[in-house]
């Protein structure tokens, strides 16, 4: 395993970690997340690269594309719960009411 590999791995792995352990506020979360699809981004452009192939291929700009709808649409989540519940803490959402 080559050293860009194991640095895209263990970009991935902490971010996965930081998601599923520092779950506090929302913003955290989103930043999480945002730092998995910013490594796996950078993993699927450098594809190419590393097999020497002279064809680009799409999937990193879709990838792009949907990140940053995610981005976009986890905001506006984060701007209507602080007006509704006044912080972006996630424990003081209940899942159960509407």
């Amino acid at each position: 395993m080559s050293a860009l590999h194991l640095s895209f791995y263990s970009a991935f792995t902490l971010c996965a970690l930081g998601l599923a352990f520092h779950r506090t506020h929302l913003i955290s979360a989103l930043l999480c997340l945002e730092g998995m699809m910013l490594s796996m981004y950078v993993a699927l452009s450098m594809w190419p690269i590393q097999t020497q192939t002279s064809s680009h291929t799409l999937l990193p700009i879709l990838m792009l594309a949907f990140s940053a709808c995610e981005a976009g649409a986890g905001l506006a989540l984060l701007v209507a719960s602080t007006r509704t519940h006044g912080s972006d803490h996630l424990h003081n959402f209940n899942l159960l009411r509407c």
